[in-house]
């Protein structure tokens, strides 16, 4: 079911690779098939001494790069494809490639990008440009860029990376391996866990938005107290929200991954291993489960509870609680997927029903007709 109603983490991969990702970074090196074999658990199926120096799509990959097919729409792709050797299911075995078999294409993808294109390592050290404050503790193997500024009594974890001009503000608690991009902001009191990446351009801890009004219709600002903690392995997109709480926390667990232009308002709690696509919003207080995945611009209202493991499709619009492992459509307000059916098989019988009522008015008028020349016949 959810193939027919959201891209799903395993489409992203299909088809940025099988339809023209690009790289951005040199390859690293070059490994033989058979050694590509070993390291991702395949079944080799031609040359295991065949040399493989990079990673490529389909339609633009050059001999000597790997390349993946997960998905049948895109085997055309394959009588023009110029790669090597790809990446397939079992059920593409018998393309005429040299390939490597293996259960979950997508994660062997995944493991193939990072064996060609390692992540780059920033040289550990403080730019002479870059402000740290004089109570801040940054352990081994700390790379702070250019004009970045780490506040009064932070904490950085080792092997971190702030890059040029990220903000850190006082009291920050920022753990091992994270990744804190350009222009991203780490306010004040944040916590953050271990390898956490924060993308460019999004803030973690900006107020929330709370408000009481006067008897004289004004907006009083209630002051937003709390923090945002993000757990291990979270990964925040450019350019997303995450509001500090008004009081305790704003939470979002561990293994969550967020999209870019995401807007995370304060008190939400996010579970473990969540998704949340692109322009999705989630209003305060709002508690959403474990292994959720919210597709884009998908509204959430504050205060519901949305159950573990649902789906929930592209600008629908969430204002009650939904329970566990549902599958909801897209619309206002969001529908769960077998009454979305129905009602959309309704509405695609309309002008079928429309033209059997005509037919039927038309046969009523004539019945009618018929009855009052009966009655002017026979008067009582």
């Amino acid at each position: 079911m959810s193939w027919l109603l959201l891209a799903t983490p395993a489409d992203i991969v299909s088809n940025r690779m099988e339809t023209g990702m690009s790289n951005h970074q040199e390859h690293q090196g070059s490994f033989s098939l058979g050694e590509l074999g070993r390291m991702l658990d395949a079944e080799v199926q031609g040359d295991p001494e065949l040399s493989l120096s990079g990673i490529g799509p389909l339609d633009t990959a050059t001999a000597g790069q790997l390349s993946f097919l997960a998905d049948s729409r895109y085997k055309h792709l394959l009588a023009d494809c110029r790669a090597s050797a790809l990446i397939v299911s079992s059920k593409f075995r018998e393309v005429p490639f040299n390939v490597l078999i293996v259960k979950n294409p997508h994660l062997a993808m995944a493991k193939a990008v990072r064996l060609f294109y390692p992540p780059l390592e920033a040289a550990a050290g403080v730019h002479s440009a870059a402000f740290v404050a004089e109570s801040a503790v940054l352990a081994e193997g700390v790379s702070v860029g250019s004009l970045a500024h780490i506040g009064e009594g932070s904490r950085i974890g080792s092997q971190t990376t702030i890059g040029p001009s990220a903000f850190v503000g006082r009291g920050v608690r920022i753990g091992q391996g994270c990744l804190i991009h350009p222009r991203a902001a780490i306010l004040d009191g944040c916590i953050l866990g271990d390898r956490v990446i924060i993308q460019a351009g999004a803030v973690i801890g900006g107020d929330g938005y709370g408000y009481a009004q006067d008897d004289t219709g004004k907006h009083v600002k209630i002051p937003q107290i709390g923090i945002v903690q993000i757990d291990d392995d979270v990964e925040i997109g450019a350019n997303t929200t995450v509001d500090r709480a008004a009081f305790g926390k704003t939470w979002i667990k561990r293994g969550v991954k967020i999209d870019n232009l995401v807007q995370i308002a304060h008190n939400v709690v996010v579970g473990e291993d969540s998704l949340v696509v692109g322009q999705a919003g989630i209003a305060g207080s709002a508690r959403i489960g474990n292994n959720v995945i919210l597709a884009g611009q998908v509204g959430v209202v504050g205060h519901v509870e949305i159950g573990d493991g649902v789906q929930v499709g592209a600008k629908a619009g969430i204002h009650n609680n939904v329970k566990a492992n549902q599958v909801i459509i897209g619309g206002y307000p969001g529908v769960p997927a077998d009454e979305w059916f129905k009602t959309y098989g309704d509405i695609r019988r309309l002008p079928r029903l429309k033209e059997a009522v005509r037919k039927l008015d038309e046969k009523v008028r004539i019945i009618e007709e018929a009855l009052k020349k009966d009655d002017r016949r026979y008067p009582d």
